[in-house]
């Protein structure tokens, strides 16, 4: 797998009956159970699912070149208030 890094889209607090077969699926489980077996660890009771997307290293420099690009922008606009 190529170099990038993992951006997250959302974390949301959920219960139990929410980890259904389906959830488990799209998360790449067999199921349930194969999920709670990576997923359940420690005393901790509360569960959260975390939504998140793999970003490619280039596609990671051309945003970081749009924002400072932006941030340049703005910054000028603003010394000439």
């Amino acid at each position: 797998m190529e170099e990038g890094e993992i951006e997250v889209d959302s974390i949301e607090p959920i219960g139990f009956p929410d980890i259904t077969p389906e959830l488990a699926r799209e998360s790449g489980f067999l199921g349930v159970l194969d999920l709670l077996k990576v997923a359940k660890h420690g005393k901790g009771e509360k569960i959260y699912l975390v939504r998140f997307h793999y970003v490619k290293r280039r596609k990671l420099e051309k945003r970081k070149r749009k924002k400072r690009k932006a941030r340049s922008r703005q910054s000028h606009r603003a010394g000439q208030g």
